[in-house]
């Protein structure tokens, strides 16, 4: 394996000042902000694609599943670009690759080719896989380890933000008008229908035009930019000596447990960012109000985030987080399956409050204790983001054969295992 020289830049966390982890922190907080904006745009291209490309609720949950699949794929390629380019080189390469995912939704709109939109969501997801593979370890190890939750609950705010304004920026123009337009359809003949699904089609050319320049931008002032490289491969004395009979990372069972745990935590918030919309409208809600949804979910995980910011560590520890979190999320689920209308739809976004100290909980648990294999085992938990592809399509094969509200019940034993990381999984280590 190709392996990067050491360079003057490259720091440990010891090393790093306040004032570069603070430069560091508002640098990959902006990527942050990028993973959300892109991601959450997914939640409007679900019911938007459905109407313009004449889907049904599985073949549209496959926007989720060509977009998460990235990660499972490009995971471990991710870990070995980084081990060749370092951090900072690497994120650059990630928004590039993100740039030219975005570059293909335009003949994808013009042909109205649903194969073409689903290439172009793979390629951002493996531009984001890059992204995540670098940010996320930068951002545990950038400071002390007990408040590595706290610095990604900040980063998750970035996030989030991005998530709540992704929606309804495309919302505004990809589903302006969508319920009468889906009116007028049932009444048209097959060459009016093609005609207007066309000029729907056509309707996200400009926003992913502006996108790709603002990403291409991005790119080159993340590659200028003062950003520190911190040196994983050299570990300190306590840990060197911990795993000096180690030779694998599957040898951690608190980082595969906590694949595991990430799989599935990926897998609800997805779920409950991305149903949300289709389901609002199977409850009879107009498309013109239930757009808005996945914004009130990703609100939700930002007053989660705060909590998290304010208590972690002073008040809860991050074990405590994850539990409290996972058995809340299994309350809601449960809630959205026994109430009907805007109450379930409620209960759904009161999901995202439930998520929203999930991931900042499982990362650090999970890559406790790696040292030179945190770069690999980062990898594995980026891959572990693959659950955001499989069980939105499980949900969406459980909607066409049930119904979308008792689709829902796929989220509880998801939570179950949360809990059970929080309390037991994480402390196992042989």
């Amino acid at each position: 394996m190709l392996k990067r020289a050491p360079s003057a830049q490259d720091k440990s966390p010891e090393t790093t000042t306040a004032s570069q982890q603070t430069r560091s922190i508002i640098i990959i907080g902006s990527l942050f902000f990028i993973f959300g904006f892109v991601t959450w745009l997914n939640s409007v291209l679900i019911p938007y694609l459905k109407i313009a490309c004449e889907l049904n609720n599985f073949e549209s949950y496959m926007v989720a599943f060509a977009f998460y699949i990235s990660y499972l794929v490009m995971a471990i390629p991710s870990a070995w670009v980084l081990k060749v380019t370092g951090f900072k080189k690497g994120m650059s390469a990630g928004l590039v690759v993100m740039a030219i995912g975005a570059l293909v939704f335009i003949p994808a709109a013009m042909t109205r080719t649903y194969t073409l939109f689903l290439l172009g969501l793979f390629i951002q997801g493996t531009g984001l896989a890059v992204l995540q593979t670098a940010a996320n370890p930068y951002i545990t190890i950038l400071g002390p380890r007990e408040s590595a939750a706290r610095r990604i609950s900040i980063m998750g705010i970035c996030n989030k933000i991005a998530g709540v304004l992704a929606p309804i920026i495309l919302g505004a123009i990809a589903l302006k008008d969508a319920d009468a337009l889906v009116d007028r359809l049932a009444t048209m003949d097959l060459a009016q229908k093609a005609a207007e699904l066309d000029a729907l089609a056509t309707r996200v050319i400009t926003p992913y035009v502006i996108m790709t320049a603002v990403l291409v931008l991005l790119a080159v002032l993340i590659y200028l930019s003062s950003l520190p490289e911190i040196d994983t491969d050299h570990e300190d004395e306590t840990v060197a000596a911990a795993n000096t009979s180690k030779t694998s990372v599957l040898q951690f069972p608190q980082l595969v447990l906590g694949a595991l745990a990430m799989f599935l935590y990926v897998g609800v918030e997805v779920i409950a960012g991305d149903t949300i919309i289709s389901y609002g409208a199977s409850q009879g809600i107009a498309l013109s109000t239930a757009k808005f949804f996945t914004s009130l979910t990703l609100g939700a995980m930002i007053v989660g985030y705060l909590v998290g910011i304010v208590t972690i560590p002073k008040y809860i520890t991050q074990e405590r987080a994850l539990q409290v979190s996972a058995v809340t999320g299994a309350l809601f689920g449960l809630g959205a399956i026994f109430t009907t209308g805007y109450t379930s739809v409620l209960f759904i976004s009161l999901l995202g409050l439930a998520n929203s100290l999930v991931f900042p909980a499982i990362w650090p648990l999970a890559i406790a204790g790696l040292g030179r294999f945190t770069k690999i085992g980062s990898s594995f938990l980026i891959m572990a983001i693959a659950g955001g592809a499989v069980l939105p399509l499980i949900y969406g094969y459980l909607a066409d054969e049930f119904d979308p509200q008792q689709a829902y019940w796929l989220v509880i034993p998801c939570y179950l295992f949360l809990w059970f990381y929080g309390s037991v999984g994480h402390r196992i280590k042989r």
